[in-house]
């Protein structure tokens, strides 16, 4: 399993935000918003999230550009199948149920009316 840290994820997330490429300049521009990282704390990120395969990057003229390897909606789900992967089946079956549990009316419904239509 791919485990991204905190800073990883927030890289991640503004990288999903707007499906354009970024090059580490503009991706510390926006972090640094909110925290005060070095340029080279970025790179190492991005170079970290390539090697994982979360990003796709492209050299462009000299700097290379990142962009989401996939949506974010197919990594999270990737990473809850990955999360209950190797687990007992009732044990899996029970977590479901408790997480099918906790998400609001709306979510609970959406997913009543999408395994409705994936039942065999």
């Amino acid at each position: 399993m791919a485990i991204r840290g905190a800073l990883e994820q927030a890289v991640m997330e503004l990288l999903w935000a707007r499906d354009v490429p970024r090059t580490v300049a503009e991706v510390l521009e926006e972090m640094n918003k909110d925290r005060d990282l070095a340029y080279t704390t970025v790179m190492t990120v991005l170079d970290r999230l390539a090697k994982k395969n979360m990003v796709t990057r492209d050299r462009v003229d000299r700097a290379w550009q990142y962009l989401p390897a996939d949506p974010q909606d197919v990594v999270a789900a990737r990473d809850l199948a990955e999360a209950l992967d190797g687990v007992p089946g009732n044990v899996r079956i029970e977590a479901l149920r408790r997480f099918f549990a906790a998400l609001p009316a709306e979510e609970r419904d959406a997913l009543g009316t999408m395994t409705d239509r994936v039942r065999p």
